[in-house]
């Protein structure tokens, strides 16, 4: 293996190793109030921009379709997915709003939020965050880095401490897998197998 690939396989283990100690207790938290959330017809909306908007859609589908089993659909979805939404807010308004007006007009109380950002900083995940929260909507945060100005504003932020884009979103990919499985599992849990 060259030396870089052994470099950054480390660094990704180190990264990852840490952010679970950290958030183990986060993760489960999200897990359980997005199940219960959806147990009472609540969705989930995912939100990022860039790599983050593809995980978002991503682990969107993995609610909506299935993750490890088959079971009913469950209501979620990414909004960076209507191209004539996030063109037309950008256009009239600001690129800053493109998530705050479709939560606003997609999210209801009692729904969760997830924004996903690599440095917790982007004007449009911080409005789509604050428009979450005035919306009555359990906040949840992927993020980078220190967790930048979302990480204040989320009710529950996953930080995965470290400067490296591409490490914070390998973590958050794998962490958004780790969430979608606890969901899933809360809300059609495995049969016991018979004696």
């Amino acid at each position: 293996m060259p030396e870089s690939f052994r470099s950054e396989r480390e660094d990704l283990e180190r990264a990852l190793q840490e952010f679970l100690r950290k958030n183990q207790a986060g993760i489960l938290r999200a897990a359980r109030e997005t199940a219960a959330s959806l147990s009472r017809g609540g969705k989930v909306l995912f939100f990022g921009n860039g790599g983050s908007a593809a995980e978002a859609q991503h682990l969107s589908a993995e609610l909506v379709n299935r993750m490890t089993r088959d079971r009913p659909a469950l209501a979620a979805m990414a909004l960076s997915t209507d191209t004539s939404a996030l063109t037309s807010i950008a256009n009239d308004s600001a690129y800053d709003h493109i998530f705050s007006r479709q939560l606003e007009a997609l999210g209801r109380s009692g729904d969760v939020a997830v924004a996903l950002s690599t440095s917790g900083n982007s004007p449009s995940i911080l409005r789509g965050l604050e428009a979450a929260k005035r919306g009555g909507m359990l906040t949840v945060a992927l993020l980078g880095r220190d967790g930048g100005l979302a990480g204040k504003l989320a009710e529950i932020p996953l930080v995965v401490e470290t400067p490296v884009t591409a490490r914070i979103q390998e973590v958050h990919l794998f962490t958004g897998h780790l969430f979608c499985e606890a969901v899933e599992a809360i809300l059609f849990p495995a049969p016991s197998p018979k004696d």
